[in-house]
């Protein structure tokens, strides 16, 4: 038991199979009674919804559609039932996209990540991810506190502060982004300062190739991944084994064809959706707009739940650019802030191991101070820093993309 966060982990795949399905009706029940999803859902009789099969008759509800419908109906675009004062904190992220935490310990199922990563009670976890109305820093820290873990809530920046620190707590585990690790290690390097005490990490929110995967590891320091969204939380994590990243507990994972709800075979690229086993904050079906493909057979490490490839690229334009998502639509709000602005494409690129973005735009006029402007309004929209770049009428391709992540995959 001491390999495993709990037994969950290593019952019989049919036993959790039929789990999983015995429990659904009723959560489907529960959305029914949402205004959104008694709409969405008209017609769907929830006793009849006890296998994979009649799952994927549902329809799909797309990440990228929740903007919009929040905004008609808000916070959450009448799919959450519960009065508001029953969760336990209130998030909004880039879209904006309003998500609420359940009032609960673990609340986005994060701590069986963490404890697959080597994260145990008595240890000191340097927390980087923000605390600042986007969920990401509560994720983690909810989770290690569940653990029993002592949690220092850094927030990302300020790296002189996080180099005191760490001298002081010196912290064994860290929680963040792989970018800002690499930051922090370097800038340690420059500074002399000894950061040894981090052996452990887990890492999201951005890619993580093998390139800077190796870069972590000869710096003493085991890395994991997680693969989480900020609606429903963590839904995959790395295993010691290595062998992709397993399923979390108490979730319906599909991998279904992009732009459908049909699902793929084994070992085919799709969209991933999640059907959660929350009553009170149901998800059926969402689609979060992220490619991956199943892994057949179990891991080595004992656990018995299924397995994906991890993150391969975007089923949609979106775009995750240091743990913040990048829509379509906000790059349409820039050009409908600068008049001169004819067309525009936000290209994501990877120099030395951190994620980059260049607003490419052609414009009809460049007035005194064009590209200070745009940059600004980019990041005021974004909330992240990237170039401008300023072309000619006619120098962007004509092939409908707004976002472009040229970042390799894998």
């Amino acid at each position: 038991m001491s390999d495993h966060h709990d037994a969950l982990e290593f019952r019989d795949p049919a036993a959790r199979e039929a789990d999983l399905f015995a429990r659904l009706p009723g959560v489907l029940e529960a959305a029914l009674a949402a205004p959104a999803y008694a709409a969405h859902l008209s017609g769907v009789d929830p006793a009849s919804v006890t296998d994979r099969a009649a799952l994927a008759r549902l329809p799909i509800l797309r990440k990228a559609e929740l903007p919009a419908l929040q905004k008609l109906s808000p916070p959450f675009g009448g799919f959450v039932r519960a009065p508001l004062g029953s969760f336990g904190r209130l998030f909004t992220s880039p879209g904006p996209i309003f998500e609420p935490e359940a009032a609960e310990a673990d609340p986005w199922g994060a701590a069986r990540g963490l404890f697959a990563a080597g994260f145990r009670a008595g240890d000191v976890v340097l927390n980087t991810f923000g605390y600042h109305l986007t969920p990401g820093g509560f994720i983690m820290d909810s989770a290690a506190r569940a653990l029993g873990c002592a949690v220092i809530p850094a927030g990302p920046g300020n790296t002189e502060q996080q180099m005191e620190v760490i001298s002081a707590y010196r912290p064994a585990c860290y929680a963040g982004t792989p970018d800002f690790l690499k930051i922090l290690v370097e800038a340690a390097d420059a500074r002399g300062v000894d950061i040894s005490c981090m052996r452990r990490a887990v890492v999201s929110g951005a890619a993580f190739p093998p390139s800077l995967q190796a870069w972590v590891r000869d710096r003493g320091i085991d890395a994991y991944q997680l693969y989480a969204t900020a609606d429903v939380g963590v839904i995959a994590y790395e295993s010691p084994a290595r062998e992709g990243m397993v399923l979390n507990e108490n979730l319906i994972v599909e991998i279904v064809r992009p732009g459908t709800g049909d699902p793929v075979g084994e070992g085919e690229v799709g969209e991933i959706v999640v059907t959660n086993l929350d009553p009170h904050h149901p998800q059926i079906r969402l689609a979060v707009g992220d490619l991956t493909a199943a892994l057949p057979g179990h891991s080595a490490c004992g656990r018995t739940n299924g397995r994906i490839k991890g993150w391969m690229g975007r089923a949609d334009q979106t775009a995750k650019i240091k743990g913040m998502f990048v829509r379509p639509e906000q790059v349409a709000e820039i050009a409908r802030r600068h008049a001169e602005v004819a067309k525009l494409r936000l290209v994501i690129g990877r120099d030395r191991e951190l994620d980059t973005m260049t607003l490419r735009a052609e414009i009809h006029a460049a007035p005194s101070g064009l590209v200070d402007a745009m940059s600004s309004t980019l990041q005021q929209v974004t909330k992240l820093k990237g170039a401008v770049e300023i072309l000619p009428l006619g120098a962007l391709p004509n092939d409908g993309k707004v976002i472009a992540d040229e970042r390799p995959v894998g």
